[in-house]
């Protein structure tokens, strides 16, 4: 991990690895204490809040309960000072047998070389 104040695309690839593999620790261990993520589905026009570790470390697990395969391909990343972007192909399975298969991104700042907020947007599939 990062320790400086300067993102790198490394860094984003290292996070993005993290996720593949659903492991929760990790993963939290690129995140700052008082981190927020906002997902891509939710009651407000920003999708759904999650505030501090405990919280988003409980959206991401539900991430991975809704998606036990969830796999981020065909990933591109950007990096400037304390900003991320990853791009990502989303492919996944739900529960109930439903095929996801979507583009995004995240939207990353940084602070001390850790996630300060994770802002996830998704392509909308219709039909």
């Amino acid at each position: 991990m990062s320790q400086s104040n300067s993102v790198t695309v490394d860094l984003l690839r290292d996070i993005l690895d993290a996720f593949n593999q659903h492991d929760l620790d990790t993963i939290m261990g690129y995140f700052a204490d008082d981190c927020v993520l906002l997902t891509p589905r939710g009651p407000e026009s920003y999708g759904q809040r999650f505030e501090g570790k405990e919280q988003v470390r409980n959206g991401l697990a539900s991430r991975f309960e809704g998606l036990p395969d969830v796999h981020y391909g065909e990933d591109r990343h950007w990096a400037f000072n304390d900003f991320g972007v990853s791009e990502w192909r989303l492919t996944g399975t739900t529960p109930s047998g439903e095929r996801v298969d979507v583009y995004g991104c995240d939207h990353f700042t940084f602070q001390n070389g850790k996630v300060t907020m994770k802002n996830s947007y998704w392509k909308i599939v219709d039909g």
